[in-house]
Formats: structure tokens, C-alpha cells, sequence
């Protein structure tokens, strides 16, 4: 059963069927319509919760196919939707050697194979093309892992140019690219329901896959509608982010008809400091125009996924607890394969840093170039959207383990990696023009896999006893924003609420869902030029004395269903410029390695007798246990006179400036 109750549960609200077909222009939408559909019988004007992945990629991209991928879009899509699908490693006849299936279907998904050896791969696979037999496309179909990393490097040199066999100025491989391109394409037009029930969303990507000395710089880029580019745009077209933003200003803005995108950053935890820097990408001063030309493009960021969270880090300032969850040791690509390289990662690579980043950047320049709203994904290489359930995790791929030549004995995946994320949206109806513009106004927000349903408003007068009203929602739009938004107030005396509501996700009768712990809100904010940051617990009880026992992952303990809160920032300054976001805690649940390591046996007190390929399973480093969550985006409170342009594509509220580290404070809330 889909999660469409929750919906009922967190709305309450009827949902009005509007008949017809809607077309560019139509005026029964309150955002633009830019295609020709049935109208959604589902329609909410107070808005559905969806969940979906922005990040997928299939056996068009490089690295999933030198990894034993074989899935296209169309599988992926097929998966999406609850299908049954195999996956590596594949017999000499062709079959799968592993089959799998999502618990419950996706709303939404994108497909965002790399556009970096789009046309290589295409050629390498394809008998009779120019470049077959080049030596790079032997050793691709021969040595596959030896690939990966020599395609992989020539990607991440990409100021240079592309292999020899693409002929002058790559055009033999830019030829070849259109075919995996229309396919995408045509995959995703096949998946849309354009029916009046809409149960499945599909999007156009690609992702652009700069890496500057291996510093990842990665972005996806997401298209509105059916009206894209000619190609995708790689770093050998565009090798910075902001050749990227102007390819998409030419090829698709500019075109007036109706081509829109957006650009969302990840991985910004294996940046190495570089995804948010304040400078252009040459080194020199950002303006403010430069931060407004990135606000525009850059909205959102994916702050969790297969290779991480990137949300926050424990110290360099920061006591936050909870800034520990899935992080990785190395900072960049290549230490993870060349580890006495190794660096701590820089504290500039993750996003609650950029979001205070933003503040200061506003004060000095006057606009914020990182008014980032928060979604996670999957990041799958095998083509399985939406794979991110603890307990039948089968691995990823990308930089992960490689293909295994038979089903793996022990563990699927690199002891580091995770099952990825998810992306919620608030938007009135599962149609591609509504969760866009959702996405474009930041009502959304990530969870670490889990489809727990949070929503968040802030507000200068929301009611102490919202969270007992009927109308809760409703109040919380008329008398606030929701997350995403700004507030700029009009009484100097004024303080800002916060109105959040969080439900358990139900899960499925086989792997019931976990109890909430609590609700948090993460306060940034600048002070005498300098970013600080605190953390205030708002519901539920962090020592509640929840567990699991982690020889069978049975949770024990008190959790609660559901969660609300409303509060008031005791220490709110109005000549301060901060910005809120809610953090959503489950109870402890197994991970994905702790049901590796059960399900094969492993009795870590008898450690003569777990096998080789099971040993880290008893490695002091090994975590069986973590706390799932989920984040909003963030609301923005800033000075009465707004600086800069405001809205839904520009920067969100008044933005700081230069400063020093910030400290933080973990405070209980009143």
C-alpha cells in the first residue's frame, strides 16, 4: 500500500477533483503550466507529500556499466514503480544472479546518468562504430575495473581533451551521445503518467561530473518538462560550474520555450572545502552578481546519498552530536583509493557550514549565494531507484565495491557507504510543473531512507496550541511560510515561531517502520561578523532509553508515532541574520551491515570462525547501529529591508559577511 494515507493523516484536508486538460497558460494551477496533461484528480492546494530519487544512474553511465550494470532507464523506471528487476552478477546466459524490489513504489525520479563518456561508452559497446576498436574501448570491454579508473581520470582532467578515438573536437562521441540521450528521454516520456490519476513523475537529467584534482564537484541537473537540450553538457564542454550555468542559459533559457532547469550540487563532503567556496571557480573575488547568478541556478543541495552525509561534521567547532551520522574518512576520491594521501575533511564541504557561508556572504555582498533547500537520493549504480531500505541493501556501485563475479558472501558494499536517501516534496498534485516549482521554492526536504513525513512553518504570530488545531496546516500557510521560505519582519519586536509536525513512517507489514525519538531545530546565524550555530531539542525525549537488540534488530524502548512542536527562539536578535531548519530523529534501528552480518551468522565473540570476507563485521570501527532522520530545508529570518533580489529562483533573506569559524551550543528548548 502507497503512503497516500499519511497524506489524509498530515493534511486533513479534502482533496478536490479538477476535470480537463491543462496546457500552457492554464489558470487552474497557481504555479505555470508549461505542458499538456489530464489534470490530476489528486489535486491538494494544501499539498501532498511525494517521495522520490534524484539520482540514478543506469548502464548509460560509465562507471555503472565498467561495474557490471546492465539496467537502462527504462528498468530503473520500471523499479520506480515496484517492479521486480536483477541486478549483478549475471550468468553466462544472462540471467541475474540477484533479484530485487522496493517495499513500496516512488512518486517521482530522475535519471541522471554522467554526461562525461556518454558517446565513449556508446561507441565501446556498439560493433561497427568509429572507435570500436580503439585501444581504450578493448580494454573497456576486456579489463573493466581498469577502465573505470583510467575513463574515470580522463574525466577528472577534462581541461584537457577528450580520448583520441573521438575524433577532432569529440565529435565522433558527441554523434554517439544522442542515442543513449534519446533513449533517456523516451524512457522518461514512457514512464510519465500523464492520466488524470498521476500516480508516477519522471524527470529528464543528466549529471555534470567535474572533478578538480579529484575534489568532487559533481552536479545533477533536472529539466522541468520534455523540452531539453540537444545534449547533455559535460565538463569538456563546460569544464567550471559556471560554463555549466551558461550552457544551460543558452541551450535551454533562452530558448523561450519553455526549457527550465535547476542544479543541484552532492557530495559535497568529498569536495575537499571546493563545493562552496566564496570565490569563482579561477580563484577570483565572488560578486553579487556572480551570487546571484549561483542562487539562481543552485537551490537546493543533496545533503545525503550513497557516498554520505553532508550536512554537518563534529568538531572544527562543532559539539552537534549528531554531526557524526555516515560520514566518510577521506575527503576527496582520491584518498578513499590512496588513503596515506588523507586529510581530515574540510569543514567547508559540508552544507550547514555553506548555509552560515550564505549569512556572511549576504552582509558583504549583499545577496546569498547558497539559499539551499535540502533533498537526499539514492545515487544508485545499478539502476534502483529508491533501493535505500537497511534491510535488503545490495550495494550501489560507482565508487563502491565493484561487480561481483558471483553473488556475494559477505558484505555487498564498501563498509563506509550506505543505502542512500530520499527526496520529499510538498507539492498540490504529482505532475512535473507542480513538483517543480516545489522544488524551485524549497518546500521540500531529505530523509536518510526512511519516508518519515515532516512538515515546518515559521511564522511571527503562529498560535501556541497549533499543534492541537484541526486547521494546522492551514494556519500554518496564512499566517506564515513553509520550509524553504523567508521571513522578513514588519514589528521590530517581533520573534519568530516555528510550527513542526513529524509522523513515523509506517513502513511494511514485513519491516514495520521505526518511533520517533524527537525533533530538532538548528539555528545558524551571524553575530558581530562571525557564523555561530546552535541546536535546540523542541519534542520528544532524547534519552528515552529506545534500543534494538542488534543479534536480531528488535527494537525495544518508548517512541513516539507522531511529533509536534511549536517554539519560540529564546534568544532571537532582529538585528541578526539567521536561518532555521528541523531535524527529525528515529529511535536506533540495525544498519544495513548489521543485517549483512546476522543474516550470514557472524558471532564476533568467536572470531575464529567468521569468515575472511565477513571480518569487518567484528572491526571496532564497524557502527551496528544508527538513527535514521530526516532534514527540512531551511526557513530564512533577516533584517526588515531586504537587500538583493527576492523570490522564488533569487536568494533568500539578508546574507553576512566575512568571518570567522563558527561555535555551537547544543541548548535545550524552552
Amino acid at each position: 500500500m502507497r503512503h497516500r494515507w499519511r497524506r489524509v493523516l498530515a493534511l486533513a484536508v479534502a482533496c478536490p477533483v479538477l476535470p480537463g486538460v491543462l496546457g500552457a497558460g492554464s489558470g487552474n494551477r497557481p504555479y505555470a503550466v508549461t505542458e499538456v496533461r489530464e489534470a490530476c484528480a489528486e489535486f491538494n492546494p494544501e499539498r501532498n507529500l511525494y517521495f522520490g530519487d534524484l539520482h540514478v544512474h543506469t548502464a548509460f553511465s560509465q562507471d555503472a556499466s565498467t561495474q557490471g550494470t546492465r539496467n537502462r532507464p527504462r528498468d530503473a523506471y520500471r523499479f520506480a514503480r515496484g517492479e521486480e528487476i536483477g541486478i549483478q552478477p549475471y550468468h553466462e546466459d544472462g540471467r541475474a544472479g540477484r533479484r530485487l524490489r522496493i517495499g513500496r513504489p516512488l512518486d517521482f525520479v530522475a535519471v541522471t546518468d554522467h554526461a562525461e563518456m556518454l558517446g565513449e561508452v556508446e561507441i565501446c559497446q556498439t560493433p561497427g562504430l568509429s572507435g570500436h576498436d580503439s585501444w581504450v574501448c578493448r580494454m573497456y570491454r576486456r579489463f573493466p575495473r581498469v577502465a573505470f579508473f583510467v575513463m574515470n581520470t580522463k574525466t577528472s582532467m577534462a581541461h584537457g581533451s577528450r580520448f583520441g578515438f573521438c575524433g577532432p573536437d569529440g565529435r565522433l562521441c558527441l554523434q554517439a551521445a544522442r542515442t543513449p540521450w534519446r533513449a533517456v528521454q523516451a524512457a522518461a516520456e514512457g514512464a510519465y503518467d500523464r492520466s488524470a490519476s498521476c500516480a508516477f513523475t519522471s524527470f529528464v537529467g543528466y549529471e555534470w561530473t567535474a572533478s578538480e584534482a579529484t575534489n568532487n564537484l559533481h552536479r545533477n541537473v533536472i529539466f522541468r518538462n520534455e523540452r531539453v537540450p540537444e545534449l547533455p553538457t559535460s565538463v569538456y564542454e563546460a569544464p567550471t560550474v559556471e560554463d555549466l550555468w551558461q550552457a544551460i542559459q543558452t541551450q535551454c533559457l533562452d530558448r523561450d520555450d519553455g526549457c527550465d532547469a535547476l542544479v543541484i550540487p552532492h557530495n559535497s563532503n568529498l569536495s575537499n572545502g571546493l563545493m562552496f567556496r566564496p570565490e569563482r571557480s579561477d580563484g577570483s573575488p565572488m560578486t553579487a552578481e556572480d551570487a546571484r547568478t549561483r542562487a539562481s541556478f543552485e537551490g537546493l543541495v543533496e545533503i545525503m546519498q550513497h557516498k554520505g552525509d553532508s550536512e554537518c561534521r563534529l568538531g572544527a567547532g562543532t559539539t552537534d552530536e549528531l554531526c557524526g551520522f555516515e560520514k566518510l574518512s577521506f575527503a576527496n576520491f582520491m584518498q578513499k583509493f590512496v588513503p596515506f594521501l588523507g586529510d581530515e575533511p574540510d569543514p567547508r564541504s559540508f552544507t550547514r557550514r555553506a548555509l552560515l557561508e550564505g549569512l556572511l556572504l549576504r552582509e558583504k555582498l549583499g545577496v546569498n549565494p547558497f539559499p539551499l533547500g535540502l533533498i537526499g537520493s539514492s545515487d544508485t549504480h545499478l539502476g534502483t531507484p529508491g533501493a535505500v531500505e537497511e534491510y535488503q541493501y545490495p550495494g550501489h556501485g560507482g565508487a563502491g565495491a565493484p561487480a561481483p563475479a558471483e553473488v556475494p558472501k559477505g558484505l555487498p558494499d564498501d563498509l563506509e557507504f550506505n543505502p542512500g536517501g530520499l527526496a520529499a516534496i510538498w507539492a498540490e498534485e504529482n505532475a512535473r510543473d507542480a513538483l517543480f516549482s516545489a522544488l524551485r521554492r524549497r518546500e521540500v526536504y531529505a530523509t536518510s531512507g526512511p519516508r518519515i513525513a515532516v512538515r515546518f512553518f515559521g511564522g511571527w504570530d503562529l498560535p501556541p496550541d497549533l499543534c492541537e488545531r484541526k486547521q494546522w496546516v492551514e494556519t500554518g500557510y496564512e499566517r506564515g511560510v513553509p520550509m524553504g521560505g523567508e521571513l522578513v519582519a514588519a514589528d521590530p519586536e517581533a520573534v519568530p515561531v516555528f510550527a513542526t509536525s513529524a509522523l513515523m513512517d509506517p513502513g511494511i507489514p514485513e519491516h514495520p517502520g521505526t518511533p520517533l525519538q524527537r525533533i530538532q531545530i538548528i539555528k545558524g546565524w551571524v553575530e558581530g561578523g562571525e557564523a555561530r550555530e546552535a541546536v535546540y531539542d523542541v519534542a520528544g525525549d532524547s534519552e528515552n532509553g529506545a534500543g534494538v537488540d542488534i543479534s536480531t534488530c528488535t527494537p525495544h524502548g518508548p517512541g513516539a508515532a507522531t511529533l509536534c512542536s511549536v517554539w519560540s527562539d529564546p534568544d532571537f536578535d532582529p538585528e541578526q541574520l539567521a536561518f532555521y531548519y528541523a531535524r527529525v530523529i528515529e529511535n536506533p534501528s540495525c544498519r544495513w551491515s548489521a543485517y549483512v552480518c546476522n543474516a550470514h551468522g557472524v558471532d564476533c565473540d568467536r572470531p575464529d570462525s567468521v569468515p575472511r570476507e565477513l571480518a569487518l563485521c567484528c572491526d571496532p570501527s564497524h557502527r551496528w547501529t544508527i538513527q535514521e532522520r530526516a532534514w527540512t530545508s531551511p526557513i530564512w529570518v533577516g533584517p526588515v529591508e531586504p537587500v538583493g533580489p527576492v523570490g522564488l529562483v533569487g536568494p533568500v533573506g539578508p546574507v553576512g559577511s566575512e568571518g570567522t569559524a563558527a561555535t555551537e551550543t547544543t541548548r535545550a528548548a524552552n
